[in-house]
């Protein structure tokens, strides 16, 4: 039977619309339905700081936007999390330094002694591996998609059973690796993590917000488990 063309239209749309609806499922394989929100954009309720009770003053809410004047400690979840993705947006209003770090545990050092980190910097270029959305100091990003200093970006950390992480910014995977592997060991084993015995071997822990003297902005954040 030969369509008529707005029929012909009718049912090239909804076949369009199904893929798309089954590659979104299969992207989001392994994962609960339900987000948690980490920030409403009112309050810090979700958070406290790095082995303290509550958030360092430097720490506020102003307009539906967490912002930091540079002055304190690291801002960190309540919550633990072993295989989750979390979503989130960062802003240097003026260029600098932070990081999002994750399965952090509280120790005698600071948050970065155990947890690995998303580096937020106001420069990236492929290959750097201390640039923006690297994992700091061990795997650099494979894309150069930062925009300018003001503007948002938007991150998301993929970390799934079997310890394969990814890291996604502005809507591309830009680094990936796997936390135990021969690979992983072996670029440990040659940086300065090496000397910090409990680095990366926390399988559930905290995730934070890096204080490191430049003004940062954080909104949109939110987290959900896979399994």
């Amino acid at each position: 039977m030969k369509l008529k063309a707005p029929s012909l239209a009718i049912v090239t749309l909804f076949c369009s619309f199904a893929f798309s609806t089954n590659a979104e499922k299969s992207s989001n394989s392994g994962a609960t339905n339900d987000w948690k929100i980490l920030f409403d954009g009112k309050s810090l309720d979700q958070f406290r700081g790095y082995k303290k009770d509550k958030p360092d003053p430097g720490w506020k809410v102003e307009d539906g936007v967490i912002k930091f004047a540079g002055k304190g400690g690291d801002l960190m979840t309540k919550g633990k999390y072993q295989f989750f993705e979390m979503a989130l947006e960062w802003n240097l209003p003026k260029g600098g330094n932070s990081g999002i770090i994750y399965r952090v545990a509280e120790t005698k050092g600071p948050a970065y002694h155990t947890g690995p980190e998303i580096q937020i910097l106001s420069s990236m270029k492929v290959g750097g591996k201390t640039d923006a959305g690297s994992c700091y100091a061990l795997y650099a990003p494979k894309v150069s998609n930062l925009k300018p200093n003001g503007q948002w970006n938007s991150v998301r950390l993929v970390i799934k059973p079997g310890n394969h992480v990814e890291h996604h910014m502005n809507g591309q995977k830009i680094c990936s690796y796997q936390i135990g592997s021969d690979d992983w060991n072996a670029r440990v084993a040659k940086s300065k993590f090496a000397k910090w015995k409990e680095f990366a071997t926390v399988d559930k822990g905290h995730v934070c917000l890096q204080s490191h003297g430049a003004a940062i902005w954080f909104r949109n954040l939110k987290a959900r488990e896979l399994k």
